[in-house]
């Protein structure tokens, strides 16, 4: 594996990361509800009747927030090599994924490894098992067709 040392941006990674952790230990300290965005999603559709407002306000600063910050300079660009309707399977297979996992990255990785939830630990090791080695398959066929 080679390093692109010009788009190597720690920083940034550890400010982002900072910032996640922030907004998920204050919504729990404000709501007691635990910031897992596939389940916040969900709720808002659904029409949750406990004062769901905040779960629109959360979701809306997800999307202002990378709107905004999609303009910044990064140092890259993001690209997608695939078909808009790839993308948007893909997006429902994700979508279905986490249901099935009853929660998401940011509900098991961020906020459930951090309260030691065994159930967290299990889920995580098995979409970052499964991204590994979706990676690897998709690694050895790009070099098998080239």
């Amino acid at each position: 594996m080679i390093i692109d040392w010009a788009q190597f941006t720690p920083g940034a990674s550890l400010g982002g990361g900072a910032l996640i952790g922030l907004a998920a230990a204050l919504l729990y300290v404000v709501t007691g509800r635990i910031a897992g965005v596939s389940g916040i999603f969900g709720e808002a559709l659904r029409g949750a009747r406990d004062g769901g407002g905040w779960r629109w306000a959360f979701l809306v600063g997800l999307a202002a927030a990378s709107w905004v910050l999609g303009g910044q300079p990064s140092g890259g660009e993001g690209r997608f090599d695939v078909p808009l309707p790839v993308l948007f399977v893909a997006g429902l297979l994700t979508g279905y994924g986490t249901r099935i996992a009853r929660g998401c990255t940011s509900g098991h990785g961020v906020c459930g490894l951090s309260r030691l939830s065994p159930r967290s630990l299990v889920a995580v090791s098995c979409f970052m098992g499964a991204g590994m080695v979706t990676v690897a398959v998709l690694r050895w066929l790009s070099a098998v067709q080239a």
